[in-house]
């Protein structure tokens, strides 16, 4: 699977991320990438089962909501 990072924003500014294909915590080296593709800080992270698995899961996913700065 191609490592990706998927991006919703909402009406009301608001903005989630989820990294899929990206497996363990080099997820985390993603955050800041969003953040300055997005312009937004980073205001919640949770992690699901998958950061926890190895480089030969499947798939991994990280959530974050991030709010644009001036908010």
């Amino acid at each position: 699977m191609a490592k990706q990072i998927k991006i919703r924003v909402y009406p009301d500014g608001r903005i989630e991320s989820k990294t899929v294909g990206i497996k363990g915590k080099s997820c985390m080296g993603y955050i800041k990438e969003v953040e300055n593709l997005t312009g937004a800080k980073t205001v919640k992270s949770e992690f699901t089962n998958e950061y926890y698995e190895t480089e030969t899961a499947e798939q991994n996913t990280y959530n974050e909501e991030y709010q644009q700065s001036g908010n």
